[in-house]
């Protein structure tokens, strides 16, 4: 009977020695910094890194929202001042060499303007109606022209001046193929250091960034309240950015 209780006293002290290292494993475990991604990981089944390259091109189109804003007495005759500018807008957008197809309503508002008193609304002041055109000019050297030409037609609000590239496939392309360069690179430095010999691309994700414009372009609206000459305007550079995620196997 004394061995049979100084066997279960032994099995008992075993047991609770597991249980203690495995419980001091769990607390070490959760107390351990999360890991965090650095744009590369090898594991066993390969070598997986992120690769990005970029490409700058020159603009060669802009869009630009002009907009006409007119306020008056009654709903009548604000809609018809207004219409009356945005036809002499329109007619000097034509004049400029822009195609109606490249002309498009975006807002169109009316809306009453009223009064106030120390206890609140009084009446109605007018009512106010604004037009905006969104307007592509394919032609990048027009762009001061054209804006000079819609002042001085009576717009009176211009919102912003956006420029792009027409078929941006070719910087896309010399995008994609400088960030696969970059994978390559990473991928072969990595392999160095880990003492691997790379093996053939696995699997391949892409990701295609929106075009980055010029700083200081675009942006919010302002008031076209003097007409004058054709503004400076800067088209400035564009870049085009891709990211590829590049596995290799490892041998």
């Amino acid at each position: 009977m004394s061995k049979q209780k100084n066997l279960i006293a032994v099995l008992f002290i075993a047991l609770m020695s597991v249980a203690l290292a495995a419980c001091n494993a769990a607390q070490a475990g959760g107390l351990a910094a999360p890991a965090t991604q650095t744009g590369s990981v090898v594991s066993g089944g390969g070598i997986t890194v992120v690769g990005q390259g970029t490409a700058y091109g020159q603009p060669d189109q802009a869009t630009v929202v002009v907009g006409v804003e007119s306020f008056a007495a009654s709903v009548a005759e604000a809609t018809t001042q207004n219409q009356t500018t945005l036809d002499a807008v329109m007619a000097a957008l034509t004049a400029a060499g822009i195609a109606a197809e490249d002309i498009q309503t975006t807002n169109y508002s009316l809306y009453a303007e009223q009064t106030y008193g120390e206890n609140g609304p009084t009446g109605i002041a007018g009512y106010r109606v604004t037009n905006q055109v969104n307007v592509k000019i394919r032609d990048i050297a027009l762009v001061g022209d054209v804006l000079a030409a819609v002042t001085e037609a009576g717009a009176n609000a211009i919102y912003g001046v956006n420029f792009s590239v027409a078929d941006p496939a070719a910087l896309e392309a010399e995008a994609r193929a400088l960030a696969m360069q970059d994978a390559a690179n990473r991928a072969a430095s990595l392999a160095e250091l880990g003492d691997v010999s790379l093996g053939a691309v696995t699997v391949i994700s892409e990701v295609i960034g929106q075009p980055v414009m010029p700083l200081g372009l675009g942006g919010g609206g302002y008031a076209m309240e003097q007409a004058a000459s054709a503004p400076g305007i800067s088209p400035g550079q564009l870049s085009y950015q891709v990211q590829v995620q590049v596995t290799y196997g490892i041998q």
